[in-house]
């Protein structure tokens, strides 16, 4: 009687070339998606006009093909999930910002192609994160400095001062600092943890002295951000600062006493500055004054309502009623044209590139490549839930951008140098996975 040797209890690793190619499979499918829904929308809305903004579209949505071979080329192991997601919901957002404002529809190309270029830059030039440690103060300094910037000459819009105008261009120097506040808490906190996990008083000692830096540079931008009256983006610092303090020290009453401050803060916040109080005001009872500052929510909470279980069909719904529907308000412009099943698709996405962000930072080779992946899941994660969670009333509005899915130069760019320092460390974390196990 022959016996058969009994299955290993471990799967064997699925080869990184292999991996690879289900990433050029993916990329593919979400190419060919994004162009048929360029071409669904130009058909139904645009017919006589040119057809630029589907070839440009089209274009852009290739230059992820470009990313790849790329990545094939300098033989980089990275996580495979991570660019087909992130080309699925510049495919959506490109396909509903065509549909909403159709001249802006060429910008958002150029804005995705321009991002992509970024992230094949920073492949190159960033990716060894060394100089998270080494320019960590410079990394603070410069975002403080284009925060006090935006304050003296910048530009308001829809009641935020968060724009810097160069020439033709606009830049949104927030989205910029998001990257350089992630570069300085892990610089800082990577140096730093082995003294704060010292025990006893020792600790203590340690603590008020290394994260005074810390807590001084975080309050000095919340604080320059409340002036600019950007919310959203004061949120977005404050929720990332505090979840890479949980990574690197693991003490769960940090997170606990942070959120007593938030509470303390906002509730000073709210009885010193009018725009907070308009803010939680409208929140609050949107219908109060639904013709007047409760009209975008309300109107947004009509067209979620309206689009049901299957939407009303792209081009076939009135999300043009909708205030900034490019911007702070796609999610429910996505709502009532592709109803839920649209906007649970975009959620699914969104989940599913956080849980392989956080995914590669706990894989990741080394604390500071942790903490750098951990700090950039944290920005993309609190970001998205801000505005999705804003735009549908959960919390109060604020304009912040849907990472990948809504209008702008600047969110793209610092979204896709993102990306390249997330292929970076899961890159390190699945060499380093190998040599473990090959011995």
């Amino acid at each position: 009687m022959t016996v058969r040797p009994a299955p290993s209890a471990v799967s064997p690793p699925v080869p990184w070339v292999a991996r690879r190619a289900s990433e050029r499979g993916l990329l593919v499918a979400a190419g060919v998606l994004g162009a048929l829904g360029l071409v669904v929308v130009h058909a139904a809305m645009y017919p006589a006009e040119s057809w630029d903004p589907v070839i440009a579209g089209a274009v852009a949505l290739g230059g992820f093909l470009v990313v790849h071979a790329a990545l094939v080329l300098a033989d980089n192991r990275g996580d495979e999930i991570l660019l087909p997601v992130a080309a699925a919901l510049s495919a959506v957002g490109l396909v509903m910002i065509y549909r909403l404002r159709p001249d802006y529809a060429v910008r958002q190309a150029a804005w995705i192609s321009l991002g992509l270029t970024s992230l094949l830059i920073a492949l190159g030039t960033l990716t060894d994160l060394r100089w998270v440690r080494r320019y960590a103060y410079l990394c603070a300094l410069t975002g403080i400095a284009l925060l006090v910037l935006t304050v003296l000459v910048g530009v308001e819009r829809n009641g935020a001062r968060q724009w810097l105008v160069i020439g033709s261009f606009t830049l949104e120097p927030g989205e910029i600092v998001k990257l350089l506040l992630v570069a300085f808490f892990a610089g800082v906190l990577v140096e730093t943890r082995p003294l704060l996990t010292l025990p006893g008083p020792r600790r203590w000692r340690a603590e008020l002295g290394r994260l005074g830096p810390l807590l001084l540079v975080c309050l000095g931008s919340l604080l320059l951000l409340v002036f600019q009256r950007d919310l959203g983006l004061a949120m977005l610092y404050y929720g990332v600062f505090l979840a890479m303090l949980y990574v690197a020290l693991g003490r769960v009453a940090y997170i606990l006493a942070g959120l007593v401050a938030f509470a303390g803060g906002a509730t000073i916040c709210y009885h010193l500055f009018a725009h907070v109080r308009t803010r939680v005001d409208v929140w609050l009872n949107p219908w109060a004054d639904a013709a007047g500052r409760g009209y975008q929510i309300v109107q947004g909470l009509f067209a979620l309502a309206s689009g049901g279980v299957t939407g009303a069909g792209l081009g076939l719904g009135h999300p043009e009623l909708l205030p900034a529907s490019y911007t702070d308000m796609i999610f429910p412009a996505i709502g009532e044209e592709l109803g839920a099943v649209g906007t649970f698709m975009v959620v699914a996405l969104y989940l599913l590139l956080l849980g392989r962000i956080f995914r590669a930072a706990v894989r990741a080779d080394g604390p500071l490549d942790r903490l750098v992946g951990a700090g950039l899941g944290a920005a993309i994660g609190i970001q998205t839930f801000v505005i999705l969670a804003g735009s549908t009333r959960l919390i109060p509005l604020t304009g912040i951008p849907a990472p990948f899915l809504t209008y702008g130069g600047s969110a793209a760019v610092s979204n896709f140098i993102a990306v390249a320092l997330l292929l970076a460390i899961s890159d390190r974390g699945a060499r380093a996975a190998a040599e473990a196990r090959d011995g």
